[in-house]
């Protein structure tokens, strides 16, 4: 079972490229994030049309994300995170597909920092925590696959120095990432590439791709029961060098059948 996480930037101006990868690249599971597209405007006929059913969460113009499952219909669990009842960001997903529970989620860039951006991102990490908490409680496998807006390490980025004040790389953002797998969570990639040099975002800007100057933000988490059933994981880097391609690849992880 392949699973993938794809930051899409923009389901709209991007649905050509959804539908090729969806066409060509075997995912089961597809998790989706900004959208950008509210709810009633989501492409499920189209999508529809591909084989996979789907779950979003939609918001108009920013952040959103989605479930799509291949030739079977996402059965929601939770949209948004507790915590914070004022918060409307389209952010967080979590869907049953089959046995697994899988969460696609978008996390808060941060920045500016120091502010109060930063000061949401941080708090949406830990409210993302206590839900991590007690999906481990349940001892199910499970996935948090997503943009994080986090660079784990120094060897999840194509330059230190140059993203040194970014709020993705800020020791707050990395220990909050650190505490969520201290839970118990397996950073699926990083056991494929545990010296780093792998990268899921080149941004638009400065021949980032060109140059191959990008960092690791997308990540897909497995629970214990999830982890158990890792078989590989990957980078999909082809889809992000395609005439408007979204900044992200399709990032994946590959798990035996139950």
């Amino acid at each position: 079972m392949k699973i993938t996480t794809y930051n899409i930037n923009g389901i709209k101006a991007r649905l050509p490229r959804l539908l090729e990868y969806l066409a060509e690249a075997d995912a089961d599971i597809v998790c989706l994030q900004e959208l950008k597209t509210s709810n009633e405007t989501f492409p499920a006929a189209e999508i529809e049309a591909a084989g996979y059913g789907a779950v979003w969460h939609g918001q108009k113009s920013w952040n959103g994300v989605a479930v799509l499952a291949r030739g079977t219909q996402p059965v929601e669990r939770q949209r948004g995170l507790a915590g914070e009842p004022e918060d409307e960001h389209s952010r967080y997903l979590e869907c049953q597909v089959g046995d697994l529970v899988v969460a696609s989620l978008y996390l808060p860039n941060g920045n500016p920092q120091p502010g109060p951006k930063f000061d949401y991102k941080l708090r949406w990490m830990e409210r993302l925590a206590a839900r991590a908490r007690a999906l481990l409680a349940e001892e199910v496998p499970a996935v948090l696959a997503g943009d994080y807006n986090v660079i784990p390490n120094d060897d999840d980025t194509f330059s230190v120095p140059a993203m040194a004040s970014d709020a993705l790389m800020q020791p707050e953002s990395r220990a909050a990432y650190r505490r969520l797998l201290a839970q118990g969570w397996t950073d699926s990639l990083r056991t494929r590439a545990p010296k780093g040099g792998v990268w899921t975002f080149w941004d638009y800007q400065a021949g980032s791709w060109q140059r191959d100057a990008g960092f690791r933000i997308d990540h897909l988490l497995l629970s214990p029961q999830a982890a158990d059933r890792l078989v590989d994981a990957g980078v999909d880097k082809s889809y992000r060098g395609r005439e408007k391609a979204s900044d992200h690849a399709p990032t994946w992880v590959r798990l035996r059948g139950d």
